[in-house]
Parts: C-alpha cells; sequence; structure tokens
C-alpha cells in the first residue's frame, strides 16, 4: 500500500470512527437538504477544474444532493475565493482551490489566507518537476547549480510571476545553493507560452508536471530533471526525485476543499467523508493519477490544518527571496 492510500485508508477510518461516536446531530442528520455550490476560482477544462468536477460527481452519491461546479476565475484566483469567504457559512457554498490561496496573501494581493476559512480535506497533489529542453547539457536537477556558477547571469528560468512556479523556484535556488544574483527569472503570463518558449529554446529551464508536461516527456522534446516528491512517481520510474539528488525540496501543487468560516463541524464533517468516499473509487484515482499525473492524498481535520501551516511556512520562507511587482 502507497503512503498516500494509506493516509487515505487511516482518514477515513478516523472520520467513521468519530461519526460513529457522536455526528449524529440534528444539524448532520438534516444535512445537505438542497444543491451544494463549489467554487473553483480558475476557468474551465484547466487540471484544478477537472479534477474538482471528478471527484465531486463521485461524492454526491454519498451526500445525496448535487455538488454543482461553479467556474469563478478572475484576480488571480482571489474572485472566486473571496465569493466563498463572504458566504454563509451553510454548508451549501465551498471551494476547491489550493496553494494559491497563500500565495496570494504573500505576494501582497489578498489580505486573507487558509485561516480566513475552514479547511475541510486535502484531496490531491500534483507533483512539480524542473525540466529543461531535450538539446541542453544539464541532465539532472543536481547540475543546475554548477551550471549557474559557471554562467552567472546568463541562464535563464521561466515563471509566472506570483505564482506557484514562482515560489518554486526561490525554494529551488535556496535549498540548492544558488544565489539568486546570478540567475535571470523571465516572467510569463501563462504555462502555454512558457511551453513555446522552451521548446524555442529562449530559456534554460522551466518548471512543468505530467498536466502540462508529460506529453514532451513522452516524446523526448523536454526532459524532467528530477521529482520533487519524497517518492519517484509510477509514471516516470526512471526520473530520480530530487532528495535522491541531494536537494532536500519537495513541491507539489495541493488541492483542497473549504468552507466559509463558521460552518459548523458536524457540516464539515459530513463533507470530508463524502469526499473521502469517493477518493476510494479505484476509477477515480486510477484516472487523477494517469491522466492528471497526480497523486491522492487525503487528510481531514487536524491532519489537513498541519499540513496547511506547515505549507504556508514553506511558501513564507521562499517568498523572503521573491520581489513582488503588485
Amino acid at each position: 500500500m502507497t503512503r498516500s492510500k494509506l493516509t487515505l485508508t487511516t482518514a477515513i477510518a478516523a472520520i467513521g470512527l468519530a461519526s460513529s461516536l457522536g455526528f449524529t446531530s440534528t444539524a448532520q442528520a438534516d444535512y445537505p437538504e438542497q444543491d451544494i455550490r463549489l467554487v473553483i476560482p480558475y476557468g474551465p477544462g484547466g487540471a484544478t477544474d477537472i479534477i474538482f468536477r471528478l471527484i465531486s460527481q463521485e461524492a454526491e452519491q454519498y451526500l445525496g444532493e448535487s455538488i454543482v461546479p461553479v467556474n469563478m476565475a478572475g484576480a488571480g484566483a482571489t474572485l472566486g475565493s473571496r465569493n466563498v469567504k463572504e458566504a454563509d457559512p451553510d454548508g451549501y457554498t465551498l471551494l476547491g482551490s489550493h496553494d494559491t490561496i497563500a500565495l496570494s496573501k504573500l505576494a501582497g494581493t489578498v489580505d486573507y489566507s487558509f485561516d480566513a476559512f475552514e479547511p475541510i480535506a486535502l484531496l490531491t497533489q500534483t507533483i512539480n518537476i524542473p525540466t529543461a529542453h531535450a538539446n541542453h547539457e544539464v541532465q539532472s536537477a543536481d547540475e543546475i547549480a554548477d551550471y549557474v556558477r559557471e554562467n552567472p547571469g546568463q541562464v535563464r528560468f521561466s515563471m509566472i510571476p506570483s505564482s506557484t512556479d514562482h515560489f518554486f523556484w526561490a525554494q529551488f535556488f535556496q535549498e540548492a545553493g544558488i544565489d539568486m544574483a546570478d540567475v535571470r527569472l523571465v516572467g510569463y503570463p501563462d504555462t502555454g507560452e512558457q511551453v513555446s518558449a522552451l521548446m524555442a529554446e529562449e530559456i534554460d529551464f522551466a518548471m512543468f508536471n505530467l498536466p502540462s508536461g508529460g506529453s514532451f516527456f513522452e516524446e523526448g522534446t523536454f526532459r524532467p530533471l528530477g521529482i520533487a516528491h519524497p517518492e519517484r512517481l509510477e509514471s516516470m520510474p526512471d526520473v530520480p526525485t530530487l532528495r535522491e539528488l541531494g536537494i532536500e525540496m519537495d513541491h507539489s501543487t495541493s488541492r483542497g476543499i473549504f468552507a466559509p468560516k463558521g460552518t459548523p463541524q458536524e457540516i464539515q464533517d459530513t463533507i470530508a467523508e463524502a469526499y473521502g468516499q469517493a477518493l476510494e473509487n479505484e476509477e477515480v484515482q486510477s484516472r487523477i493519477e494517469n491522466e492528471f499525473g497526480s497523486v491522492v492524498r487525503f487528510l481531514a481535520g487536524d491532519d489537513y490544518l498541519e499540513f496547511l501551516d506547515e505549507n504556508e511556512a514553506a511558501l513564507s520562507a521562499a517568498a523572503e527571496n521573491i520581489d513582488f511587482q503588485n
């Protein structure tokens, strides 16, 4: 059993035990009585949208009511998060989001983070991968620091300003012992532009993952330089983890469900249990892992709070090396 599946099983068992011990209040018995609105702070069709729709479609079978995804893109994903933050805490408006909540605060875009919500459950993680074009002389992530030292001021790393990959590189430079003064960070508006830039060899390195770079890894256009995860990915068994390469760093896009502050605990537990059961479906797990290059990782309650605290601390440390331009 993988660690992710073990975590999932343990968490669901804990929820089941809690339910049997006392979560039989009237509020839980009556909830839900109508459709639940799940706000996704991005446009339709992206990995975040597809993954939340997939899991929610399975989860609503355990709730007995529909979960209706609502795409609410805009303002750097804060339009949707603010909408949920200000919604009634009755369990009928939820947020499906990821690290962008903390990133927006660290970048100075908003004045709130995870603690403005009731974090219900972590569902999946998409593992990030430092990447070079196929003709680059660097073969693995542990060679990047030496390459930068040999070419100070000339090595180009792409990123979307204030986004996940911006933080990825800041953390990578810190862990690999690279002075940010020796590199060139090149900003792009989206991942597609970064793909085009790396294909044209306008940049040396970019951060991708399997949803954004998987097909290019398969055809050999791009070279994955390491896996930012404690374990190798089953779909890329020959690519070592960053930790195996001596870079003590994990990095992923971690997607979870949030409710407005003040949502009753019984309702939070009911939602968490439904999503936990949904993730036990083997077809759902297979699609998440094989189609979307992600891993199932279910954490609820205090375990999820602890994860968010540790994740935000790591992002805050990385933010100290970033000059945000708002």
